[in-house]
């Protein structure tokens, strides 16, 4: 095995951009989506997509140029497929993150830095300016639309969803979650069972495990 191809400048380019593609993506996930939500599962995904995206593209990239072009189609067709058919709901700021992470990888394993018409030096320039101007909008959006920290609690109170109850209701909920409460949303209401899905807006920073759902399948009513 010839140690000197493995270590050939075109590999080492792949693992400078990767670097750079991973660090980026580690800023936006770490200091500006994760310090909102708290959520370790997206946070983990986040980053482990990058590593598989980066790499996937690249290695597309270096082959055939006809199969090179179809192997990207059919990979990222497969990607957003199983985006699209997950079990679980993503939300649509999370949704929003992961398509920023999967784009910012594929940009960086695609951009051409051996292309003999322009310098290394301005090559990357260009790519660190993309990075930043994502960057900047991220932190444009995240400081312009304040994300506020919800809950989705089960009420045993029916009659309190009443628009003319809601001073009393906010007291209740006040006084039985300790939480201040800004605004109420009355979800679904179940007279059966006495029981209604309530999604509370409250100051403080959320625990990351708030609920962003507003209704429930009849299978996640609490037994009684």
């Amino acid at each position: 095995m010839d140690i000197i191809n493995f270590l050939e400048p075109g590999f080492c380019n792949v693992l400078l951009r990767f670097a750079i593609c991973f660090f980026v993506n580690w800023i936006i996930v770490d200091k500006l989506y994760y310090r909102k939500s708290n959520r370790c599962d997206f946070y983990f995904t986040f980053l482990i997509i990058t590593v598989a995206i980066f790499f996937l593209v690249s290695i597309m990239m270096h082959m055939d140029r006809g199969k090179a072009t179809m192997g990207v189609g059919l990979g990222l067709f497969g990607i957003f497929s199983i985006m699209r058919y997950r079990t679980d709901s993503m939300p649509v700021r999370e949704m929003t993150y992961l398509f920023v992470i999967v784009c910012l990888s594929v940009v960086h394993a695609m951009e051409d830095i051996e292309n003999p018409g322009v310098s290394m030096l301005a090559e990357y320039a260009r790519l660190l300016t993309v990075d930043c101007l994502f960057i900047v909008a991220i932190v444009f959006c995240e400081m312009k639309l304040k994300v506020k920290s919800t809950k989705l609690i089960q009420y045993d109170r029916p009659e309190m969803a009443k628009p003319e109850n809601r001073a009393e209701l906010i007291a209740d909920l006040e006084q039985r979650t300790g939480l201040k409460i800004i605004n109420v949303e009355v979800g679904g209401i179940d007279f059966l069972r006495d029981s209604v899905v309530m999604r509370i807006t409250y100051e403080g920073k959320g625990s990351g495990d708030a609920d962003k759902q507003f209704t429930v399948k009849k299978s996640q009513w609490r037994e009684v």
